[in-house]
């Protein structure tokens, strides 16, 4: 399958770097050069059980030499959506679909606005990716299960096409007909740790070494699935506790959240898509969130602090 990944940083590097060695053409799309430029003239580096191998992958700053693709993997941050897809039209022919494998919710609406509802699928992956260096990844891929699925719940044959690619990966997918759900789940792992691990800047290693942490990542997720309960959405896990452990499930120890590489790169986080979904869509039900609600002030608090004292 002709594949492009649409905001090539840990993960979609750690996606893209074993969607190619099961036979793929996929390209890394990523605005910086650094990485792109490491990765085409020496292969994208992978990291996985402590041992590095070397992928030789497309990899481009811009969608501009990559021609029209069948499938587009949104990935980029969730405040950069609409201007990703947006610059990169050119990749969208008759027959592609487009995925968006992001944190937290609404991507798929602002993508349906751009290349058309019909076009556009949802997914969630447990899958990680942590940079060591431009173009050289951690992956944690193993294990780690993807859910993608029809916004209408149909199990087509594209999507069903598509799992078959992943699962030809080593990336065991599952097709769901129930995606809100599949997005709440996964929603509920993000809201265990994100925002923990980048307000006390812990690897997942560290931070489940400290039962204060699980004692607020738990009720945090708890609130979450308060919210989904009273938003009528089905979710296949309502037992707070588990979403934290399987949130940090075959990962390193040293394995960082996506929230905290933000962080530690001096950029904002997706803390708005994340806990901040939470916090809303708990106004709008009424449902109190005020672990969520603090968490979502914290983080805020540090990416003030960002802007005022920039990372060099």
């Amino acid at each position: 399958m002709r594949i492009c990944i649409l905001g090539a940083g840990a993960l979609g590097c750690a996606l893209g770097g074993v969607l190619t060695e099961a036979g793929n053409e996929v390209w890394l799309i990523n605005r910086n050069a650094d990485p792109v430029e490491a990765m085409n003239r020496r292969g994208l580096i992978l990291r996985d059980g402590g041992v590095d191998r070397t992928v030789a992958v497309h990899a481009a700053t811009t969608a501009a030499p990559v021609g029209v693709v069948e499938l587009v993997i949104v990935l980029v941050k969730s405040f950069h959506t609409r201007a990703a897809m947006s610059a990169a039209t050119s990749l969208i022919g008759e027959g592609t679909a487009v995925l968006s494998l992001q944190n937290g919710l609404g991507h798929e609406d602002i993508l349906a606005e751009i290349v058309g509802r019909d076009r556009v699928l949802a997914g969630k992956t447990y899958a990680g990716g942590s940079q060591l260096a431009p173009g050289h990844v951690l992956i944690g891929t193993r294990g780690k299960d993807t859910h993608i699925g029809e916004l209408d719940g149909v199990v087509s044959e594209r999507v069903q096409r598509i799992a078959q690619v992943f699962n030809a990966a080593g990336l065991e997918t599952f097709v769901s007909d129930n995606i809100m759900g599949t997005m709440w789940d996964k929603l509920l792992i993000n809201v265990a740790t994100g925002a923990l691990t980048g307000i006390t800047r812990l690897s997942y290693g560290e931070l489940y070494q400290q039962p204060e942490l699980e004692t607020c990542g738990v009720a945090a997720v708890a609130e979450a699935i308060a919210v989904a309960k009273a938003s009528g959405i089905r979710l296949s896990n309502t037992d707070p506790r588990e979403a934290w452990l399987k949130a940090g499930a075959g990962l390193p120890y040293e394995f960082k959240t996506s929230m905290l590489q933000s962080l530690e790169k001096g950029s904002v986080t997706e803390i708005d898509f994340v806990n901040g979904s939470v916090v809303r869509w708990g106004a709008k039900c009424g449902v109190p969130t005020p672990v969520n609600q603090t968490l979502v002030a914290c983080i805020k608090g540090l990416e003030c602090g960002l802007i005022q004292s920039p990372a060099r």
